[in-house]
């Protein structure tokens, strides 16, 4: 008997599940968390913050950072497997940059809203768009790595 091909959940319909199991799952601070998926390591990061930077200088679309603090594990890591599944990059653990057109803008901010409403919680997510500019004028602290040489803000003299 052939099996029945499963319909995808939605964001919002995932988190109706685990509200319904219980919204409890915070680990205690420095515990192993199952759900946590490695980051890739800076580099690649990086690379791919610079894809979206050639990207939208060449495009109309609009350049946005997604930066969250959220308790709860589970709902965490939902919301971080729905922005990389709609195309963001994950910069840090809780924070995301992408770039799309207006619609798609609206429909990852409403959806985000819906999460927030759908729990009693003292959660906060900020959605801060940048233009091409402040993204040149980006400084990384702490690794070795020239940002300004990648973003291209250097100047090179011919004698």
């Amino acid at each position: 008997m052939p099996r029945k091909k499963r319909i995808p959940l939605t964001l919002t319909e995932k988190l109706k599940k685990i509200k319904t199991a219980g919204l409890s799952a915070t680990l205690p601070p420095n515990q192993y968390d199952p759900y946590q998926e490695k980051i890739d390591d800076l580099n690649k990061r990086i690379e791919r913050v610079l894809g979206i930077f050639n990207k939208t200088v060449k495009t109309a679309e609009m350049v946005y950072f997604i930066m969250y603090d959220i308790e709860n594990d589970k709902v965490r890591n939902l919301i971080a497997k729905y922005l990389k599944k709609n195309g963001c990059v994950r910069v840090q653990r809780s924070v995301f940059l992408t770039s799309s057109d207006r619609e798609k803008f609206s429909e990852i901010h409403q959806t985000l809203k819906q999460v927030q409403e759908f729990y009693d919680n003292t959660d906060s997510i900020i959605i801060v768009p940048v233009t091409p500019d402040s993204i040149r004028t980006m400084k990384l602290i702490g690794q070795n790595i020239n940002i300004d040489l990648a973003l291209g803000n250097t100047n090179t003299l011919f004698f």
